[in-house]
């Protein structure tokens, strides 16, 4: 899966959400805040093509936790995405 191309991060001091780009008629339903770790790996994917093992991957690496505790919470991340419907499983 990747972001949708027209979803962005925005950053205002320590908050940070995600919105869609380029529309006067916002979907408040499609904006989600992210916490530190989230912004993390939002940066580090882009839109760039991605799975929550590779998120887990990120994690275990940055944070030092387990696989396990990682995919938890790389899977929970993307649950989040995908219920914003800011991910596509489209090229």
């Amino acid at each position: 899966m990747k972001i949708k191309e027209e979803f962005f991060l925005h950053s205002v001091g320590d908050v940070h959400i995600v919105m869609q780009d380029g529309t006067s008629n916002v979907d408040f339903g499609r904006i989600i805040s992210l916490n530190p770790t989230a912004v993390y790996l939002w940066e580090r994917i882009g839109h760039e093509r991605f799975d929550a093992g590779m998120l887990a991957g990120m994690l275990a690496e940055r944070y030092g936790v387990t696989e396990k505790e990682a995919l938890r919470d790389a899977e929970a991340f993307v649950e989040k995405l995908k219920a914003s419907d800011v991910v596509t499983e489209e090229e």
